[in-house]
């Protein structure tokens, strides 16, 4: 099953996760320490992330390593670029109304 990436960056559990494997690498249990969540909703957390390709795995022995797959995050930003700019644009129009109240107010 092919999960939507937007869906699962917005839960925040899932983001922290992002953050933390941005560093370093982890272990699911590594990473299960940093939550007061169980070591099984981490694991079902780093499912979704990998079925959205935002993740990879690597086994070393017996463990499993999550590392962060920054060409799919590369994929996200490229397609939010278009709404940074007109956010950008409005807040730069929000600044030039604000400048103008303050004029008007001295």
């Amino acid at each position: 099953m092919r999960r939507d990436v937007f869906q699962a960056i917005a839960d925040p559990t899932r983001r922290a996760i992002l953050s933390l494997l941005a560093v370093s690498a982890m272990t699911p249990n590594a990473l299960a320490t940093q939550f007061e969540s169980s070591r099984q909703a981490i694991s079902k957390h780093l499912q979704i992330l990998t079925e959205c390709e935002l993740l990879r795995q690597e086994h070393a022995g017996r463990e499993i390593y999550y590392y962060l797959n920054y060409h799919k995050m590369k994929e996200i930003d490229k397609w939010m670029e278009q709404f940074r700019k007109l956010w950008e644009t409005r807040f730069s129009q929000l600044d030039t109304v604000l400048d103008n109240l303050k004029k008007q107010k001295k």
